[in-house]
């Protein structure tokens, strides 16, 4: 019998049902942003050939902000390792971040940069330093 990730049909149904865009969090910072007068683009690839989606992207200013949630992304202040299939999910959550410390990388190889923000993180100060980023590199 094939081993699934899902430990029941219940989690399978709860983690299917998770949004991979248009969460709380990024729907609160792209308020925020968008009232101080800064356009982006929504869930995009910043460049070809990378395969990981941006939450926000400010293309002329080279910025992708990425909206990590807690358990997905193995946040240090939330994660708690599931008790049920630990061994698929210590590996998905260690693949999670190796992934994205190599997206960070390459966008940051060619003049990039990456930002990342917990699901948890006040929307205003996420919002503050992604302005700030955003000031600094369109001078």
């Amino acid at each position: 019998m094939e081993s699934s990730w899902a430990s029941s049909e219940h989690a399978r149904r709860t983690m299917a049902a998770n949004r991979s865009r248009d969460t709380k969090p990024e729907l609160a910072l792209r308020s925020i942003l968008h009232s101080r007068g800064l356009r982006f683009r929504v869930d995009c690839s910043p460049l070809k050939g990378v395969r990981s989606r941006a939450d926000i992207v400010f293309s002329k200013a080279k910025i992708a902000v990425f909206v990590d949630g807690c358990f997905w992304h193995g946040c240090p202040k939330h994660f708690i390792m599931p008790k049920t299939n630990s061994d698929y999910w210590s590996t998905k959550i260690g693949n999670n971040k190796i992934r994205d410390k190599r997206v960070d990388k390459t966008l940051e190889d060619v003049g990039w940069s990456a930002m990342r923000v917990w699901e948890h993180e006040d929307s205003i100060s996420a919002a503050d330093r992604i302005e700030a980023a955003w000031r600094e590199a369109t001078r």
